[in-house]
């Protein structure tokens, strides 16, 4: 069948139409809990999982190379749940880790700012929170907004809202969720989206080079060397700074179980033009 990712605006309801494809179709739903869940089995600190789940790092966090393991680890995660198909993944960057796939739905839930703020008063409401007012619900999801535009762009260097991200964009306020359900419902199961061996080759390159990537991030003489690492067929290329031991990053990758041999480039270093006066 299919793989499909959604990214939501809070207060779209992104989260109620993916649980209802999933039920719709018998796949299996992923949510940011079951993400966390699973990579906690790493042996990462749960708390900090969450916190870079749904934020960039800190400043000194980025100076931090565990930050790095952290942020992979997530990464690894989503990959693990795309192997198996016939998955509904809400979050976690799945409309960039999951670009190119041909079995693979990318698909943004929005809706206009007041809406978004009008709906979720009104959820709020209706849970007994205390102290829900118009003004404060607008103030959270604006800051949502602002920290989930910024994880997109520190994490991937692209723009959350850039449309060439997915292959559908849905708005709540015109389409209603029974609507939206059918659409994307309808999508997993047309031919075009079917599982290949070339599609599932794709994701298993992928995954392989995260898997990877945790363990040299894991490694106290790599974890801060920017290390570039792709996957054909289980065959690993590592991309080097000038820094970075090459036996070292070699044997760690050849540690990783799935990989068959590993070859090594120079990562390219940027030429910058100076000019007199």
């Amino acid at each position: 069948m299919a793989i499909l990712t959604i990214s939501q605006e809070m207060g779209s309801a992104g989260a109620e139409i993916g649980r209802g494809v999933a039920t719709r179709l018998g796949y299996t739903y992923v949510d940011r809990e079951e993400l966390l869940s699973r990579a906690h089995r790493y042996g990462l600190v749960q708390e900090r999982l969450a916190r870079l789940a749904e934020d960039r790092p800190s400043w000194v966090e980025r100076l931090d190379g565990e930050t790095r393991r952290y942020v992979v680890a997530l990464q690894a995660v989503l990959y693990e749940y795309a192997q198996d198909d016939d998955v509904v993944l809400m979050g976690g960057g799945g409309q960039w880790l999951l670009r190119g796939v041909p079995h693979a739905i990318r698909a943004r839930i929005r809706a206009p700012f007041p809406v978004r703020v009008t709906r979720l008063t009104a959820t709020l409401s209706a849970q007994g929170q205390e102290r829900v007012t118009p003004k404060t619900v607008a103030q959270f999801i604006r800051r949502d907004d602002i920290q989930k535009a910024a994880q997109m762009r520190y994490l991937f260097d692209v723009d959350l809202n850039d449309v060439s991200l997915y292959d559908v964009v849905i708005n709540t306020a015109t389409l209603s969720r029974g609507a939206a359900v059918e659409l994307l419902a309808e999508a997993a199961r047309q031919p075009d989206c079917a599982t290949t061996d070339a599609g599932r080759q794709l994701v298993a390159d992928r995954a392989l080079a995260t898997q990877v990537e945790m363990a040299l991030a894991g490694h106290p003489a790599m974890r801060r060397r920017a290390i570039r690492v792709e996957s054909s067929q289980g065959v690993v290329t590592l991309e080097l700074p000038g820094d970075a031991d090459p036996d070292i990053a070699r044997t760690v990758a050849r540690g990783v179980p799935g990989v068959q041999n590993v070859t090594l480039r120079a990562a390219e270093i940027p030429i910058v033009l100076s000019y007199p006066g």
